[in-house]
C-alpha cells in the first residue's frame, strides 16, 4: 500500500516528483486535508494562504511536466514561523499590536524559498514577541503538543514543530534565539537545526530583540530533510556581513574531523536539575555512540556561563525597550508583562549592554579552544518533559523549584557563542512523550554536524513514530 502523501519526507517528495509517482498539486491537496484534520486540535498554523498555495502547487506541477523544476525544493510544502515576515500574510509576532501588520517585503529566507519553488502553506504560532519557552499569545491562544494535547510543544517555534510532527508539512522554517528551535524539536519528536550565526543570511527581518543571537533554521522529521532544506537556504548575501564570515568558515576544510569523534558529554550544568527520564534516555543514546567507536568523555562544560545565567533575561528586556522606543505603536497593545520588561531595561546602565557584548565575544573565543579539544559536545536538549500548554514554564524539575529558564539551561549559551547545534529524538518517556538530545559543533561546522547527526539517526531511527491525533 502506498504511503500517505502527507507522511512522505521532503526527500521522498523530491524523488517522487521526478519519477512521476505524484505531483506537487496532489501533495498540496493532501497537506491541506491534513491541516484541516489536525490543526483545530493543535492550533499550530495560524494563518493560511490556501488559494495561493494550490496555485503555486499547480505551477510547480507544470514545471515538472515541462522538465524545468526550479530546484530540488520545487514543490515541497513548508511553513513559516510568524516572526519571519512574509509579504502576503500578516506577521503578528503574537501581539495584538501587530494583528493586522502586513510587511512590505519577504524576509530573505522566505524570498529564497519562493525562488526555489517551495510551497508556503502559511504561518505557524509563536509566543508574544517570541520571548518564551512555550507557545501561547493573546492573538491566537496556545499551541498544543500533538503527542499530548494538554501539553505544550515548547517555544518559541512551537507551532512550527507541532505542524511537522503532525504531518501538516514535511518541513518548517523557524528561528532560534536561545533554544527556540532545539527545545521545541525535542518536545515534539522532530529534528531542529540552529545554524552557525550567518550561515543563513538575514534581511528584511523584524527588529532583533536578542542582539545577533537569533538565527533562522530548518525543522524536519529526519536529518536528511533538515540537511536538504539547510543546503537550499544557506549561503551569503552581501547585506549581511555575518553571512560572509559564515560562508568563509564553512568553506574552510583545512581541518577535517576524524571519522571517530571526540565527544564531550555534559549531563548537568552546575546544580541545575534534569528530569530523570531525560537523563536516562540521553545516556542510552551516549551508549549507542560509544558502541559505534566514538570516544566519549563525560564531565563539565569548560566554559564560564555564570554571567549569562544572570544576564540572559536582560538581553530580551533591552531588546524590547529598544523596540518600543523605535516603534511605540508596537507596544500599545502589548501584554503588561512585556511592557514591564521593557521598563526594567530603562533602569539598567548603558555599560550593562556593553558588558553583555564583551562577555559574548569572550565566550566565542573560549568556544574555539573547546572545539580544538573536542569535535562534538552533547547535552540534553531540554531539562524538562513537556508541561501544561498554557503554563509558561515547568516550576519543578526532579523535585527542585526552578525559574523561567530552568528547563532551558542547555541551549542559550550556544546562541551566545554563535555555534551550530541540532536537536535529535532519543527514546521517548514511559508515557510516550518525546525526548531529545543536543549536539553542538564548532563555528562553521554545520555540515559536519549534520553528517554526524545522520550517523546517530541511522543507529537509532525514529521517523516512523507518529502521534495518534
Amino acid at each position: 500500500m502506498m504511503k500517505l502523501l502527507w507522511k512522505l519526507s521532503a526527500i521522498e517528495l523530491a524523488q517522487g516528483y521526478r519519477s512521476g509517482a505524484y505531483t506537487p498539486a496532489q501533495v498540496a491537496q493532501a497537506c491541506l486535508e491534513r491541516l484541516d484534520a489536525v490543526n483545530p486540535a493543535m492550533n499550530a498554523v495560524i494563518s493560511r494562504r490556501d488559494a495561493e498555495f494550490l496555485a503555486d502547487a499547480q505551477a510547480s506541477t507544470l514545471r515538472f511536466e515541462q522538465g524545468v523544476p526550479l530546484s530540488m525544493l520545487d514543490g515541497i510544502p513548508l511553513s513559516i514561523k510568524d516572526n519571519i515576515p512574509m509579504a502576503d500574510l500578516p506577521t503578528t509576532w503574537g501581539t495584538l499590536s501587530l494583528k493586522d501588520y502586513f510587511p512590505l517585503e519577504d524576509e530573505w529566507v522566505v524570498s529564497r524559498a519562493r525562488r526555489a519553488g517551495a510551497l508556503l502553506i502559511g504561518k505557524t504560532n509563536v509566543p508574544e514577541f517570541t520571548l518564551e519557552g512555550y507557545t501561547d499569545n493573546p492573538v491566537f491562544g496556545p499551541t498544543r503538543n500533538p503527542w499530548s494535547l494538554d501539553l505544550t510543544p515548547g517555544g518559541s517555534s512551537g507551532g512550527a514543530v507541532a505542524s511537522v510532527a503532525a504531518g501538516i508539512t514535511p518541513l518548517a522554517i523557524g528561528t532560534d534565539g536561545g533554544g527556540s528551535i532545539r527545545r521545541p524539536a525535542s518536545h515534539a519528536g522532530v529534528v531542529g537545526l540552529k545554524p552557525s550565526i550567518g550561515a543563513i543570511a538575514r534581511g528584511h527581518m523584524l527588529p532583533p530583540l536578542l542582539l545577533d543571537f537569533e538565527v533562522v533554521g530548518p525543522i524536519g522529521r529526519t536529518v536528511a530533510d533538515v540537511t536538504f532544506l539547510f543546503n537550499m537556504l544557506c549561503g551569503p548575501q552581501s547585506g549581511d556581513r555575518t553571512s560572509l564570515a559564515a560562508a568563509q568558515a564553512m568553506e574552510d576544510t583545512s581541518k577535517k574531523l576524524p571519522a571517530k569523534k571526540r565527544i564531550l558529554y555534559v549531563e548537568h550544568f552546575s546544580d541545575s536539575p534534569l528530569d530523570p527520564e531525560i537523563a536516562s534516555s540521553v545516556r542510552a543514546s551516549i551508549d549507542v555512540l560509544k558502541s559505534l567507536g566514538h570516544a566519549v568523555q563525560e564531565g563539565d562544560l569548560p566554559l564560564d556561563l555564570s554571567f549569562f545565567t544572570q544576564a540572559w533575561s536582560d538581553v530580551g528586556a533591552i531588546g524590547l525597550s529598544s523596540l518600543f522606543e523605535q516603534k511605540p505603536e508596537w507596544g500599545e497593545e502589548a501584554s503588561s508583562k512585556y511592557l514591564d520588561m521593557a521598563a526594567r531595561a530603562l533602569e539598567m546602565p548603558a555599560s550593562h549592554l556593553l558588558s553583555i557584548i564583551e562577555k559574548a565575544d569572550t565566550l566565542r573565543r573560549q568556544a574555539v579552544s573547546l572545539f580544538e579539544a573536542f569535535d562534538i559536545v552533547i547535552t540534553p536538549a531540554a531539562a524538562a518533559l513537556p508541561w501544561p500548554a498554557t503554563t509558561p514554564y515547568p516550576p519543578i524539575i526532579d523535585g527542585q523549584n526552578v525559574g523561567p529558564r530552568g528547563h532551558a539551561v542547555y541551549t542559550g549559551w550556544v546562541n551566545v557563542a554563535g555555534l551550530p547545534a541540532i536537536a535529535l529524538p532519543c527514546q521517548p518517556s514511559c508515557k510516550g512523550l518525546p525526548i531529545g538530545l543536543q549536539m553542538i559543533a564548532g563555528y562553521g561546522r554545520d555540515l559536519d554536524l549534520l553528517d554526524f547527526a545522520s550517523v546517530f539517526e541511522a543507529a537509532q531511527p525514529w521517523s516512523d513514530r507518529w502521534p495518534e491525533l
